[in-house]
């Protein structure tokens, strides 16, 4: 059975993390990617972060899966001659360069639709049209200006970013699912149109929880459910909350036997209302169920502090995983605070695709994430990622129809490949 996005071609333009993540979902999903690299050059990403000297780093190998690179000077007329065909044979053109290096590269929007009318001309930047929209923005940047540094962390400390990168994967992620509805709506409109994700938006989005409570706030100037309450003070502004949830369920993180020595012996556990009754009886404090400082859920949010040192003290004599089995059998909230290195080992994400291990020819093996999304009827097989300008003849015969003397004419014109200088070194 063939893949959910055969027969869309996408012209990859990105680099770093959030084009890149983008564009390797779409190419999980059946798209044909090909990436243009800078000859001799190719991905900053390539030599970052390396493990071996000279082999493509992690950082590149497992954002690029399924992908064709192909090698060209953008700034060589030859080279925009392959570039213009590209983009007449593409469905997509993803692109996360500075603001205006594509305009200034003689590829605008108008020049776009001149090629191709049913171009999808897809960006990431950092902040959307407004006072900040030339500025470059990275990851943490986006945390920042998105909401999540001021409201994570605890209310003693400063802001904190999260090590999940919701501002380069996430704002891909976003991005993709613009791709995918604009490439529906191309089936009515016959028409292209542009994409836009920006960093600060799609971090926004995953952080409408705090939205949501700065509302709040300002209406009642208190949050119950916020670890400052009853005795500590709100601002005018969201607080960061520690370990609370954000979703009305109070939860926080408790230590596991062993947490004196395993910096990840810990489980979060969910005081959540129709389990109650279960959980006193299991931290061996049935009378709770019957005290009315404890039996309802307002008159326990005063006491949540006291409640999970409780709760605590019980489960410090289990380990995070004995804790997990005796909770799970009475449906208690609860997950295991999962080092990297426990992820890397679970058979079962290795079983789903959800951890996948995959071979590269300089590399060696090595371990990845795999497609998030399982789709019944087209399931995702994971390839290594392209070596530098390893597909250029492929692309050029097979997408761009060239014969064996144009293809020998580019690659002499110098537009396939690096000046001479650094080539030499």
């Amino acid at each position: 059975m063939g893949k959910a996005l055969d027969g869309v071609r996408i012209l990859d333009f990105t680099h770093v993390q959030s084009g890149p993540t983008c564009t390797q979902l779409l190419a999980w999903l059946g798209a044909d990617v090909i990436k243009i690299e800078r000859p001799g050059v190719g991905d900053i990403t390539r030599g970052q972060l390396r493990d071996i000297p000279d082999v493509d780093s992690l950082y590149f190998t497992m954002l690029n899966h399924n992908k064709r690179s192909i090698t060209v000077d953008s700034k060589h007329p030859k080279g925009k001659e392959v570039i213009d065909g590209l983009i007449k044979a593409c469905d997509v053109m993803v692109e996360n360069f500075a603001p205006g290096a594509l305009d200034r590269m003689g590829y605008t929007w108008e020049r776009v639709q001149e090629l191709n009318p049913r171009m999808i001309m897809a960006s990431v930047k950092g902040f959307g049209p407004g006072p900040y929209e030339d500025c470059k923005v990275y990851e943490n940047v986006a945390q920042c200006a998105g909401g999540a540094a001021s409201t994570t962390g605890f209310d003693d400390g400063p802001p904190l970013v999260t090590g999940a990168q919701i501002g380069d994967s996430g704002t891909g992620l976003h991005l993709a699912l613009g791709i995918v509805a604009a490439l529906y709506q191309r089936n009515t409109t016959g028409r292209g149109q542009k994409v836009l994700a920006a960093m600060q938006d799609g971090v926004l989005n995953l952080c409408r929880v705090k939205l949501r409570d700065q509302q709040r706030l300002a209406r009642t100037g208190v949050m119950n459910e916020y670890p400052q309450y009853p005795h500590g003070t709100f601002g005018d502004a969201v607080p960061r909350a520690g370990n609370s949830s954000g979703g009305g369920q109070p939860g926080w993180i408790l230590k596991c036997k062993g947490w004196e020595t395993d910096p990840n012996a810990y489980i979060y556990f969910i005081t959540q209302a129709p389990v109650w009754d279960k959980i006193c009886e299991v931290i061996g404090k049935p009378e709770w169920i019957t005290d009315p400082n404890y039996a309802k859920p307002d008159a326990r949010l005063p006491r949540l502090k006291d409640i999970f040192a409780t709760v605590e003290a019980w489960t410090m004599t289990k380990t995070k995983f004995e804790a997990m089995d005796i909770l799970n059998k009475y449906d208690i909230p609860c997950g295991p605070i999962l080092s990297m290195k426990e992820i890397a080992e679970e058979q079962s994400l290795r079983d789903t695709g959800t951890i996948v291990e995959v071979d590269h020819p300089k590399r060696g093996k090595y371990l990845s994430v795999g497609n998030p999304i399982k789709l019944s009827d087209s399931p995702t097989d994971v390839t290594r990622s392209p070596l530098l300008g390893e597909h250029t003849d492929e692309v050029l015969r097979d997408v761009l129809k060239f014969d064996e003397s144009k293809v020998a004419e580019l690659k002499g014109s110098g537009a396939l490949t690096p000046p001479a200088r650094k080539a030499a070194e």
